[in-house]
C-alpha cells in the first residue's frame, strides 16, 4: 500500500517497473486521487475559489462568473458557484458550506445587510472580495460599478431631451447597489430643480411580474413620467413587456446592457460584468499570495450607450 501512495503520490524510491504497473492498475481501475483530501490532510486549503452570487438565471452573473474563470484559470484554480435568489439566510448558508470546503477564497455578490459572518471568515483566514455591492460596515475589498456616474448620465440625458417627470423603477430596498442608484437619481433630480421625485420612484421590483406592475403602476398614474430609469437589465426587460401593447411609451434607460438590446433600441448604461469577475479574481489571488495591505476598492466605469428608447425629446 505504501508503495502505491508513493507512485500516486510522484515520489522517489520506486523502481521504474513497479511505478508503470501500478499507474496502469490505477488506469484500469479508474483511480482518481483525492487533491482535497491531501490538500486538506497538509492542512492547506482546496485549490477551489467560492463564488455566491444571486440568481444564475441572469446573465450578468454568468458573464461575472466567466470572467473570474478567466483570472483563475493560469494559477490552476477552479470556481465553485452557488445562487442565493438573493435570499440571505441563503448566503449564509453557502458561505458556511463553501468554507467547510476549505474554498481558497471568496467571491460574493452579496443579498445580506449583516456581513458579520462573512467579517469572521475573514479573521479566521479565508480572502473575501465583494463583487457588484459593497460591504455593509465592513471594511473588505471590493469591485462595484459606478452607480453614481451611471444614474447621473442616465438623468441627465433625458432631461436634456426635455423630460421632467422621470420614475426610477428599482431592486430590492435592502441591496446596497439599489440604495446607491436611488441617491444617486434623487440627486441628479434635485440638481434638474425637480424636487418631487420621490413620487415616482417604484422600489422592491425584483423579478419581471414585479418590474411590469411598477412600469403599469407609474403609466397609469396621475401625473405619469415621460420616461423611466430601470435599474437592472431584469427591471428592464419586465418594463418593456409592460408597454408592449401601449402606443405611446415613455422614454426609457436601464442600466445594463442585455442581449438583443441594440436590436430593440434599449438607451443602456452599459459596463462589462467580466471585467467584475476578473478585478476580483486578481484581488483575491493578490490575497492568498499574502498581500496583507489595506483593502482595495475598485469603481468600474460605466458608459451611457443611446439608442432610440431615449432619443425623442419631450
Amino acid at each position: 500500500m505504501k508503495t502505491v501512495s508513493r507512485v500516486v503520490n510522484g515520489e522517489r524510491y520506486v523502481a521504474a517497473e513497479t511505478a508503470q504497473r501500478v499507474l496502469a492498475a490505477a488506469a484500469e481501475l479508474g483511480f482518481r486521487p483525492n487533491t482535497l483530501a491531501r490538500e486538506l490532510r497538509a492542512g492547506g486549503r482546496s485549490a477551489t475559489i467560492g463564488l455566491v452570487t444571486g440568481d444564475v438565471a441572469n446573465p450578468f452573473y454568468s458573464k461575472i462568473a466567466r470572467g473570474a474563470e478567466h483570472a483563475l484559470r493560469a494559477p490552476g484554480l477552479s470556481l465553485l458557484s452557488a445562487s442565493t435568489d438573493e435570499d440571505a439566510d441563503r448566503e449564509r448558508t453557502l458561505v458556511a458550506q463553501l468554507v467547510e470546503r476549505r474554498v481558497g477564497g471568496l467571491l460574493v455578490v452579496s443579498a445580506d445587510d449583516d456581513h458579520s459572518m462573512l467579517a469572521r471568515e475573514r479573521t479566521l483566514g479565508t480572502p473575501v472580495v465583494f463583487l457588484d455591492r459593497a460591504p455593509v460596515d465592513l471594511d473588505a475589498d471590493s469591485v462595484v460599478l459606478d452607480n453614481v456616474g451611471g444614474v447621473r448620465s442616465a438623468v441627465e440625458h433625458l432631461i436634456e431631451r426635455g423630460h421632467r417627470r422621470i420614475g426610477l423603477i428599482g431592486d430590492l430596498s435592502r441591496l446596497s447597489t439599489h440604495r446607491a442608484r436611488v441617491e444617486a437619481f434623487g440627486e441628479a433630480m434635485r440638481d434638474a430643480g425637480v424636487q418631487d421625485w420621490e413620487r415616482w420612484v417604484r422600489s422592491d421590483s425584483h423579478d419581471l411580474d414585479e418590474a411590469s406592475r411598477a412600469a403599469r403602476d407609474l403609466v397609469d398614474g396621475p401625473h405619469a413620467p415621460t420616461a423611466i430609469v430601470t435599474t437592472n437589465n431584469r427591471i428592464t426587460t419586465g418594463a418593456l413587456r409592460a408597454f408592449v401593447d401601449r402606443p405611446e411609451r415613455p422614454a426609457l434607460v436601464g442600466f445594463d446592457d442585455f442581449d438583443l438590446a441594440d436590436v430593440l433600441g434599449i438607451t443602456v448604461i452599459a459596463h462589462e460584468p467580466d471585467a467584475m469577475g476578473s478585478v476580483g479574481a486578481d484581488e483575491l489571488l493578490a490575497r492568498i499570495a499574502g498581500d496583507d495591505s489595506p483593502p482595495r476598492h475598485h469603481v468600474l466605469p460605466v458608459r451611457l450607450v443611446v439608442r432610440a428608447s431615449s432619443s425623442t425629446s419631450r
